[in-house]
């Protein structure tokens, strides 16, 4: 289990990636690092990869949970999120966080891999950073 996250610094978007197993606890931590990482760049927009989990064990109840929350991403209404989940129930959980969401995250989408988010973003040269 890991994630890691960079920032393509111009054009301000960062980029989560999470790989191995996703549990409700593995899930929170993502989740916090995502404000801390969002917030710490200013991202204008944030792209979260689950194209890397091995294993899907997170319940519908706790993505409903995390989905009830302060979006991780400040000014959400503004700054568009992008989660990668090209598994259908990567998918499946990433529209429940959506559906519950919606309310103070009306600029969530889910794409099916890294270049659709891109694209879905309008990115066509993006240049990611690691960050520590």
């Amino acid at each position: 289990m890991g994630f890691w996250f960079e920032f393509d610094p111009t054009n301000k978007i960062l980029l989560g990636r999470f790989s191995g197993r996703l549990t409700d606890h593995s899930l929170a931590e993502y989740y916090s690092a995502v404000r801390k990482y969002s917030r710490a760049t200013d991202a204008r927009a944030g792209i979260f990869d689950l194209s890397h989990v091995t294993e899907f064990a997170v319940s519908t109840e706790h993505a409903r949970d995390l989905a009830n929350q302060e979006p991780a991403m400040p000014d959400s209404s503004r700054r568009p999120s992008i989660l990668v989940a090209p598994t259908l129930l990567g998918q499946g959980l990433a529209r429940i966080f959506q559906i519950t969401g919606a309310q103070t995250r009306p600029l969530l989408q889910i794409a099916k891999n890294v270049d659709e988010a891109f694209a879905a973003l309008g990115i066509r040269s993006p240049h990611f950073e690691p960050l520590e």
